[in-house]
Order: structure tokens, then C-alpha cells, then sequence
């Protein structure tokens, strides 16, 4: 798939898909996604099993992700090249949509 048909599928990113992703900095396998993700939002943000494997494989069949069993035949989650590319495309939607929340915040006091 092509990045811009996938930034159109992907961007705006549910915030699922992205935390996945995020998680995704160094391999990981499914429940390490899960930890992190619980990590990283302080337990607000809890990815059930169901939730992060059909996420994980609509990613993997768009080329976003790819896979591959380690030692331990655990499956292990990596991101892409076109993964990455579609991370800072959310990442500079996000920027963004952070700083018109800061610059119009007082406006909803």
C-alpha cells in the first residue's frame, strides 16, 4: 500500500493504533505492547488482547508492522519504514492540535 493511501487510513490514528505504534520503538510481542501502553498512560489506557491482535493484524496486512517469532516463539511486532512515516504524520497532527488547545484553553474557563 501506498503512504498516502495509508495516511488516509490511518490519520487522524484511533488512540489505540497509535499507542501501539508508539510502543513500537524497539520490538515488541503482544502483551509487551499491553504493559507499555498501561505504562506510559500511568494505567488510564488498558488494551485488551481482542482490541490490540486486530489492530495488530489490520496493521501488519497494510505493511505498517511486520512480524517475526524470536526465541521463545513469541510473535514480535515491528514497525515499518511506512509505519514510521505515518507516526510522524500523527505526531505533527498532534503538535498541532496541542498547540491550538493551549493557545484557545482560556476560552473554555
Amino acid at each position: 500500500m501506498d503512504i498516502q493511501k495509508l495516511l488516509k487510513k490511518y490519520v487522524p490514528m484511533t488512540e489505540t493504533a497509535f499507542y501501539i505504534l508508539l510502543s513500537l520503538t524497539e520490538p515488541r510481542h503482544g502483551y509487551g505492547i499491553i504493559k507499555h501502553v498501561e505504562e506510559i498512560t500511568v494505567g488510564r489506557l488498558s488494551l485488551g488482547s481482542g482490541t490490540i491482535y486486530g489492530t495488530l493484524t489490520k496493521m501488519q496486512k497494510d505493511g505498517v508492522i511486520t512480524v517475526f517469532a524470536d526465541e521463545q516463539r513469541k510473535t514480535v511486532y515491528e514497525i515499518t519504514d511506512a509505519g514510521k512515516q505515518l507516526m510522524q504524520a500523527e505526531i505533527r497532527r498532534i503538535k498541532e492540535v496541542h498547540h491550538n488547545a493551549i493557545a484557545f484553553e482560556e476560552g473554555f474557563s
